[in-house]
């Protein structure tokens, strides 16, 4: 009996070690998944915590996600810049007489104040005329002006000071001639589509870069495409405030190296308006007043190269009304070597001596185009006889 135990427990120890064989062994770590199993509809399904034994394998795989990649730089975004609205032209040196008046009252209300006197006797005509050349009249003009007055105030007598107001604001209107063509010609041509060229000329300090600038705006204003042309090439920033004005109003500006030909500055700007079809082309030139001759080489080459395109429309003069006799002598000068066209006098509401628009008009015999009454950007105006002489007399 116990023979028998014993063979049963051998027989169990060699089943379980056969058994464990002839399992094979799993790795360590290593789960095995359990078998699927078919489904209600044939689909195998895995079953698990919950399992229904109807859900696809194909289901119950975690689903496969986007992966989420960095976004690319963004490009810089570069702002354009804001470009001014100049005011229009028109009506300008009405809004501006008042600056003209603060400046010029002394002179108007003096002339009114011995004009209205009861008796006018010969040592009121003198003190009038007097007043007159203090104002930078000019001696020939002064002498006319008293002339005319004295005469019309003979015939038909000043009864009052408003018809000495009158008759003075008649006769100053005719001195500053109203039938001189004052139009600036800055139209492109016609004919072949060539812009208008504008030469700006004067004596450095008299504000010149600046009222180029200035007149860009003027012209901007009036829907006119500009190219300027920084032909002033010897002042030191010249051509960087020009092309800061030309930026401010979307206008290009044409530039060469400082100390650089001026000639070939000049003419590259021309080129350049003519290629963009622009309307005109305003030209800074160099203001040395060093000799006379050397002023004559230098402006006489750049007109002379600019007229390889076609004529010169306008030769601006730009004068310092401040300057009183000195701007007559450098008109004198400019006059002798350019045809200037027109005169440009600026700091107008910086002098009592309104008489130089009379004095310098007749000395070269051109009119007085355009005037500056203040350092604002919209301060240059197309002169009017007119208004200029109400402001006179406020």
């Amino acid at each position: 009996m116990e023979y028998i135990v014993i063979v049963a427990a051998v027989v169990v120890v060699l089943g379980i070690a056969l058994a464990a064989f002839l399992v094979p062994r799993r790795r360590r770590g290593q789960v095995e998944a359990p078998a699927p199993r078919p489904g209600a509809d044939g689909a195998d399904v895995l079953p698990g915590v919950g399992d229904d034994a109807t859900t696809p394998v194909e289901e119950q795989r975690a689903p496969i996600t986007d992966v989420e990649l960095p976004e690319a730089p963004a490009e810089p975004v570069v702002e354009e810049p804001v470009l001014e609205r100049p005011e229009p032209a028109a009506g300008r040196l009405a809004r501006l007489r008042s600056r003209l008046a603060r400046s010029q009252s002394g002179f108007g209300k003096g002339l009114l104040s011995l004009l209205s006197r009861e008796r006018l006797d010969d040592e009121t005509w003198e003190e009038i005329e007097d007043t007159l050349l203090m104002a930078d009249l000019g001696v020939a003009p002064a002498q006319e002006l008293v002339e005319r007055l004295r005469t019309r105030a003979r015939v038909e007598g000043v009864q009052n000071p408003e018809a000495a107001r009158t008759l003075l604001r008649e006769e100053l209107i005719a001195l500053v001639d109203p039938a001189l063509d004052r139009a600036l010609r800055t139209e492109r041509h016609v004919e072949d589509g060539r812009p208008a060229v504008v030469l700006v000329v004067g004596v450095n300090g008299t504000g010149k870069t600046t009222t180029v600038g200035k007149l860009a705006r003027v012209l901007v204003a009036e829907d006119r495409d500009v190219v300027l042309g920084a032909a002033d090439t010897f002042r030191a920033a010249a051509a960087d405030q020009l092309t800061t004005w030309g930026d401010r109003v979307g206008v290009v500006t044409v530039r060469g190296p400082e100390g650089g030909d001026p000639a070939s500055v000049a003419f590259d700007a021309v080129k350049a308006g003519i290629e963009q079809e622009a309307d005109t082309v305003l030209v800074d030139t160099a203001g040395r007043l060093q000799t006379k001759v050397g002023l004559m080489d230098e402006l006489g080459k750049v007109k002379r190269v600019i007229e390889k395109h076609g004529p010169v429309d306008e030769v601006l003069l730009v004068l310092d009304a401040t300057t009183g006799q000195n701007g007559l002598v450098q008109a004198r000068v400019f006059g002798e070597v350019v045809d200037v066209t027109g005169i440009v006098l600026t700091k107008l509401d910086g002098t009592a001596k309104g008489g130089i628009v009379v004095a310098v008009q007749r000395e070269l015999g051109v009119p007085v185009k355009l005037v500056g009454l203040g350092e604002g950007p919209d301060d240059l105006a197309p002169f009017d006889p007119e208004a200029f002489v109400d402001g006179i007399l406020g």
